[in-house]
């Protein structure tokens, strides 16, 4: 894990203690089942859980999160097992993490969110996943920078080789300044990247693709089912957030339409609002799909409470009003009972994408949803607009298919977007009065 908020250090040994609440809540999730995911989050970041210590609160405590009284009991824990970080499992504020820093000045202290960031800096491969981690990183350092650091690089910020300090400014204020400035431009670049995605996304729209878009709880298997479909070839392990950047693949299905299915970055319980900012350009693709494929890991034992978590965050994009299919993914897992009631769920499949098996099933569902907007018509087509036939043979389903002398029959269902430009080929019957005038 980083020592700072600017790099990431892989090679030193990170001790971990780590400290949780138990407080009333209303949304499943335990205090067992927080630590033992928060436990997986520090395995995924390099390092190694060394203690656990828990307090029972109604509320934080303003100062210190857990009173001094605690903090104290954590110090001691934290030296006895020569610990080199503190990770707690609930946000701190600004004060709660300058005081802890204080009763323990030699022992690194950072929250959730911050271990959540050092993972994604750790694992952000393309140049917009690292922008929008960066963003995110610094966004959230900007209130804490306390000149604890000494003074931030100005090349890493934007400074650039021979900037000065202005005159009479301290070194807290330098580094606050450089910080908001590169935030700016963080910003204005991720627009840039933004349009770029966008111009992409609406020609996949303007072809009248159908789209489908993968969503889960992080580690529930999207990447290992999206390579199962399409061949992909993603990085696909046993690993929270091993992949963030959104991936899309063509996928055929059954009935010889074609598809594009994305991959996007897995959801997590207390995933930190400022990531999902930063990565909005991203999860647009999830907001602007056909279809959304639910991935679950249906052997968790906390299935439905990530099923909920994976809610919150689509709420939060204004995506949960999409379709969605469930696919129950690692079902090899699971006593056979069990996965036979998983199958009768309405609006689900279940899957063991490892093992490739209920794949044939999920692409016949996913082919029967894509064709219900989709309407049959018949036209003919000359033989010298032969990419029209293609147009129909790719991404709509030929009913029928007969050569005349003056063109192509065809019988196809095929969506708004792909009816429209063959709608010219029309027999006189089957035009509108709108294009009749036309």
């Amino acid at each position: 894990m980083p020592r700072n908020a600017y790099e990431v250090v892989t090679d030193i040994e990170e001790r971990a203690v780590l400290v949780g609440i138990d407080r009333p809540r209303a949304d499943g999730w335990t205090l067992e089942d927080d630590l033992a995911e928060l436990t997986r989050l520090v395995d995924t970041a390099g390092a190694t859980v060394v203690g656990v210590i828990t307090q029972r609160l109604d509320r934080p405590n303003p100062r210190t999160f857990i009173g001094t009284g605690k903090a104290e009991e954590v110090e001691t824990l934290a030296r006895a097992e020569r610990a080199t970080v503190v990770i707690f499992d609930d946000d701190l504020t600004p004060s709660q993490q300058a005081n802890l820093e204080g009763l323990f000045p030699d022992i690194r202290v950072i929250d959730r969110t911050q271990l959540i960031l050092d993972i994604f800096a750790l694992h952000a491969e393309s140049h917009e996943g690292k922008l929008q981690v960066e963003l995110a990183r610094l966004e959230y350092v900007l209130p804490r920078l306390r000149g604890m650091w000494g003074h931030l690089e100005a090349e890493r910020l934007g400074g650039g080789r021979g900037a000065r300090f202005g005159a009479g400014e301290s070194q807290l204020e330098t580094d606050r300044r450089l910080t908001r400035r590169r935030i700016a431009d963080l910003r204005k670049e991720l627009k840039h990247v933004a349009r770029a995605r966008e111009t992409q996304r609406a020609a996949r729209g303007g072809s009248g693709v159908f789209r489908i878009a993968l969503v889960g709880y992080t580690n529930a298997g999207k990447s290992t089912l999206l390579n199962a479909l399409t061949g992909a070839g993603v990085l696909a392990q046993d690993q929270l957030f091993a992949t963030l950047d959104a991936t899309t693949r063509r996928l055929d299905l059954p009935d010889g339409r074609a598809v594009t299915l994305t991959d996007t970055v897995g959801f997590i319980n207390k995933l930190p609002h400022g990531l999902v900012e930063a990565f909005k350009s991203t999860l647009d693709e999830v907001r602007e799909a056909d279809l959304l494929l639910h991935v679950v890991d249906a052997s968790h034992p906390n299935r439905d409470s990530q099923m909920g978590a994976v809610k919150v965050v689509l709420e939060e994009i204004q995506a949960a009003s999409r379709p969605q299919l469930v696919v129950y993914n690692k079902a090899d897992l699971l006593p056979t009972l069990e996965r036979e009631r998983l199958a009768q769920s309405p609006g689900a499949v279940v899957v063991a994408a490892a093992e490739r098996e209920g794949l044939d099933t999920l692409l016949d569902r996913i082919a029967t949803i894509a064709a219900q907007t989709d309407v049959p018509i018949t036209v003919t087509i000359p033989y010298d607009r032969g990419e029209l036939v293609r147009l129909a043979h790719e991404q709509g389903h030929i009913l029928s298919e007969e050569h005349l002398a003056e063109g192509t029959r065809l019988t196809v269902v095929a969506s708004e977007a792909v009816r429209g430009r063959l709608s010219e080929f029309l027999p006189p019957v089957e035009r509108t009065p709108a294009e009749w005038e036309l």
